[in-house]
């Protein structure tokens, strides 16, 4: 592929459809909090912590159990997780479990989920 085959250099542009695209577009602010969304969901531990905490709210011990991890670099991306509003936290006594934030982000997760497997099936992804 030449690099170029991407570029497109048709002069007569549909004005209409670019006003009307350009309307839709976000403000910088929400683009930016989206990208931010999805780096922190986008890291392969945090992907792992995801996996765990779809099925059961669990606890920085646990976690780190079944992630075969340390306490400290679970907190820690659990930490990021929190401040990004991906999970949240409930004290019951000593211990603090962690959840999902909401619906929003299974929904996100399941469809990545779906869509990543999809590829894989397709062979378009690397594996």
């Amino acid at each position: 592929m030449s690099r170029n085959e991407f570029v497109c250099d048709c002069h007569p542009i549909n004005e209409e459809i670019v006003k009307r695209v350009k309307n839709t577009m976000p403000d910088n602010t929400t683009v930016k909090s989206l990208g931010k969304f999805f780096s922190i969901i986008g890291d392969n531990t945090r992907c792992k912590i995801l996996f765990a905490l779809k099925e059961s709210p669990l606890c920085v011990c646990d976690l780190a159990n079944v992630l075969s991890m340390t306490k400290s670099s679970i907190s820690h991306q659990l930490n990021k997780m929190k401040t990004a509003g991906v999970v949240k936290c409930e004290r019951n006594g000593k211990q603090v479990f962690y959840s999902l934030d909401d619906n929003h982000i299974l929904d996100i997760f399941d469809i990545g989920v779906m869509h990543t497997n999809h590829k894989l099936k397709e062979n378009t992804y690397e594996k």
